[in-house]
């Protein structure tokens, strides 16, 4: 019996075009004011740290530090200090309504039906918690954060992980055999099938489910069986 939703975000509760065309060039944009502002404060000094660790820069070299992050930006690096960051930077945006995060017609609806029917929902995005957050708090279809129990990101580890599922449900509390996945990449759902998850693969148009696919498939949330 599921009683637990766990979706992921990009091309399944949103599209991939939102993140790639409006929050990356967002973020890109606004690295180096965001870092000459507020790179000494303490939040954004501890990821600021683990950039320039990792890419051997050193503490006074500002434009080496924005370069490496905007080109892990341009890589879509799933870096979590790249991600803490961006999130930050997206906070503004937001607040200043420079956009509006993105959600397929059906989701907010279904999302509200699955809540409605007593189903936990929990999202587990590269994303950072506080930019997933944020996503669902600035929706075209309203502030659907509130629906949400908990939320994961590359913290708990890579969504291609098995035990990354496994840690999830464990701080749920509940089963895995009790959680059903959301996604629309093949090999996520592989990770959290072997993790004991039921799965549901997402192929939104203009793909279509294969005949051959290994998951359940649908097109849109209306179409998910519990």
């Amino acid at each position: 019996m599921i009683d637990v939703i766990l979706t992921d975000i990009e091309g399944t509760t949103s599209s991939i075009s939102f993140v790639k065309d409006v929050l990356f060039p967002y973020a890109r944009r606004h690295m180096h004011d965001f870092v000459a502002r507020h790179g000494e404060e303490p939040s954004v000094r501890h990821w600021l740290d683990v950039v320039r660790g990792e890419a051997g820069l050193d503490r006074d070299d500002l434009n080496g530090l924005v370069a490496t992050l905007q080109r892990w930006i341009d890589e879509d690096r799933k870096h979590t200090a790249l991600k803490a960051l961006q999130g930050m930077i997206w906070q503004h945006g937001y607040e200043r309504g420079d956009y509006r995060a993105h959600v397929y017609p059906e989701v907010a609806a279904r999302l509200r039906a699955w809540s409605a029917q007593g189903l936990s929902l929990y999202v587990y995005s590269s994303g950072s918690v506080p930019a997933q957050k944020l996503l669902f708090r600035h929706t075209d279809a309203g502030d659907l954060s509130s629906l949400f129990s908990g939320y994961f990101d590359t913290e708990v580890g890579g969504k291609r992980e098995t035990h990354s599922y496994t840690r999830i449900a464990e701080s749920i509390g509940k089963p895995a055999s009790s959680i059903l996945f959301l996604s629309d990449i093949v090999e996520e759902l592989d990770a959290a099938q072997r993790a004991g998850m039921a799965t549901t693969w997402l192929c939104r148009a203009p793909l279509a489910c294969p005949a051959d696919a290994r998951h359940p498939c649908v097109t849109d949330f209306d179409a998910v069986r519990i």
